[in-house]
């Protein structure tokens, strides 16, 4: 044992440095908030960039649910969006829910079933299968919906993530709140967390299966974890994905009524 006069200088020296670069770190991070040099709604805008095209665009997605030992559920979508106010999301399989139809425009979603002569209006953060909501599907962007705050930058895996935190500006959303980890280099989306308006964390999203989709680089592989009962989760694929004209009449009730 050392007195504490008998500790040598050089771990003194050790501690000191430690000391100050930990420092040194959380100030340059702290002026560099304070200076504006990084918008953290600009790092949400560029990593939808990287999710979706800003064209109206056409997408597949086959969503495969696993629950405790029960056989996988899986389901296969067609979506149509254009901006970001207007989708519209088909069923294609399984066979007794084909044909059902969900369109979003603006805030308000509706969806249109087989034999059923009026469409039903329903809430953007109720479960459409598994544990995807709605709005996963019908309204994934989140700029212009939420405020963001940088919190911190993390590495994970030997590489550095923007922390940020996202509240919802209206109650038209499906998330209350979101923590987004974002590439500090190329802006790819990692992982999301999503709370409740009582801040209960619902579940957990990562994007991965990273290949070019559509002329660009993108997370064709969404994992959503549900956590509030361990084991059951959703994984999400997106395929065929191509910029196409969509008119606005086509995201309408009366044009879809039609159809039905």
């Amino acid at each position: 044992m050392y007195s504490s006069l008998d500790i040598p200088v050089s771990k003194i020296t050790t501690r000191y440095i430690a000391c100050f670069m930990a420092l040194l770190v959380t100030c340059l991070t702290a002026n560099s908030l304070a200076g504006g040099k990084v918008d953290p709604d600009k790092i949400v805008e560029k990593a939808d960039l990287i999710r979706f095209p800003t064209e109206a665009f056409q997408v597949t997605v086959k969503i495969t649910t696993t629950q405790d030992d029960n056989a996988p559920d899986i389901r296969l979508y067609q979506v149509l969006v254009k901006g970001n106010d207007k989708s519209i999301i088909k069923t294609l399989k399984p066979a007794v829910d084909a044909g059902q139809i969900l369109l979003m425009r603006e805030k308000s979603l509706w969806a249109f079933m087989p034999n059923v002569s009026q469409p039903i209006r329903l809430p953007l953060a109720q479960k459409l299968t598994g544990q995807v909501a709605n709005g996963d599907l019908a309204k994934a962007r989140f700029a212009g919906d939420y405020d963001a705050e940088l919190l911190s930058t993390e590495t994970i895996d030997e590489t550095e993530y923007y922390l940020l935190e996202l509240n919802a500006k209206h109650r038209g959303v499906t998330y209350h709140r979101v923590h987004y980890w974002v590439n500090t280099k190329n802006y790819r989306p990692y992982k999301a967390q999503f709370y409740s308006l009582s801040k209960r964390l619902l579940k957990t999203t990562e994007y991965t299966g990273y290949r070019d989709m559509d002329g660009k680089t993108r997370p064709t592989q969404l994992i959503m974890t549900d956590a509030l009962r361990e084991g059951e989760r959703s994984v999400l694929e997106y395929s065929s994905m191509v910029q196409r004209s969509l008119p606005d009449k086509l995201f309408t009730k009366d044009y879809l009524k039609k159809l039905n």
